[in-house]
């Protein structure tokens, strides 16, 4: 018999201690807990004994002591991901699911990941992958890491097997971890993918994928700007996805009220073999799609100061900055025992 893939004794069976269970009550309200024996999970209308739960078949129901009734069942990845402790935000399930179909991520793969944030795409890359792949997850950031690992080892149940976690810059860190033309696929999910391309262009063999997940036009423009001047990959494609929930009661079949919009824009493109040079795009560009004052590696602000696009920091894409206090409360609750949590 052949051993299960890592995390898989996880995903099936009675619920054990360790498991993550997700409650569900009537009102569609979630709750996600980690069952541990001898502890409670409480509300203001009561409260579950974990020994309740463990032993207990995937998909049942379990009432609190109010008699409020529970359904539980294990968490889907897409129910995780966005109910896991977060350092830096995550990957949307759309979206991720995209990364792993539009840039054919297959089993025993060797993918390079950069940034890594709270490992939401890591686990999706890993499962794609499996444990005969490699993924290599580059975050400059080591508290990201920490969490990132944190959340993937609960999910998993151990240390993925499949999974090298490297903190440093992607230009300086990637050279010295593959040997040039090795890598299938890079995702880069990060600031600024165009200053990478060199150091992707070195680690992809011929017909691997790039895939770039950006959150402004702004960023999608330069990076395929930059893609198409490098002149070692083949023309860039872009698109984004947007989720609507649908209303389902009887007749009253509508659009739900709200949905998932704009997350981010991806864009992919493949690598040439070397010294292929790229066809010569025969469109024409509408008109005004370039300016001739346009600086290709600076921009200008309103007030008419040039600023070093080297320079640009989340917040100049909306990004919501963490704070130093929320990392340094989740590195102290993912090191706790269970038992303290």
């Amino acid at each position: 018999m052949t051993e299960q893939p890592t995390g898989a004794d996880r995903r099936r069976g009675p619920f054990r201690a360790g498991d993550h269970v997700q409650l569900t009550d009537a009102k569609g309200r979630m709750h996600t807990i980690e069952l541990v024996p001898g502890k409670q999970f409480h509300t203001h209308r009561g409260h579950i004994k974990h020994d309740d739960l463990i032993g207990a078949p995937d998909g049942t129901t379990v009432r609190n002591t109010t008699s409020v009734e529970y359904l539980a069942m294990r968490p889907l990845l897409s129910d995780y991901v966005m109910s896991m402790p977060r350092g830096a935000a995550v990957v949307y399930p759309k979206d991720a699911g995209q990364i792993i179909t539009m840039a054919d991520i297959f089993p025993g793969a060797a993918v390079v990941e950069a940034g890594v944030g709270s490992g939401a795409l890591s686990m999706s890359l890993l499962r794609a992958i499996g444990d005969q792949g490699r993924l290599i997850s580059i975050e400059r950031r080591e508290d990201f890491a920490d969490i990132a690992k944190a959340n993937a080892r609960a999910f998993f149940g151990e240390d993925h097997p499949a999974w090298q976690v490297r903190i440093g810059d992607l230009q300086e860190e990637l050279p010295l971890a593959v040997p040039e033309g090795s890598v299938d696929r890079v995702v880069l999910d990060m600031l600024a993918p165009w200053e990478c391309l060199d150091a992707v262009n070195y680690a992809l063999a011929p017909g691997g994928v790039l895939i770039c997940y950006v959150a402004t036009a702004t960023q999608l423009s330069r990076v395929a700007e930059d893609i198409r001047a490098h002149g070692g990959f083949s023309e860039p494609a872009a698109w984004e996805s947007m989720v609507r929930d649908w209303h389902l009661e009887g007749l009253a079949v509508r659009p739900a009220h709200r949905m998932h919009g704009h997350t981010g824009f991806l864009i992919t493109t493949r690598r040439l073999a070397p010294g292929v040079t790229p066809p010569r795009r025969t469109r024409r560009p509408a008109k005004g799609s370039y300016d001739e004052t346009q600086v290709s590696a600076d921009e200008t602000a309103d007030d008419g100061v040039t600023k070093d696009t080297s320079d640009w920091e989340g917040a100049d894409f909306g990004e919501r900055p963490v704070s130093e206090k929320k990392i340094r409360r989740l590195r102290r609750a993912i090191s706790a025992p269970p038992d303290e949590n």
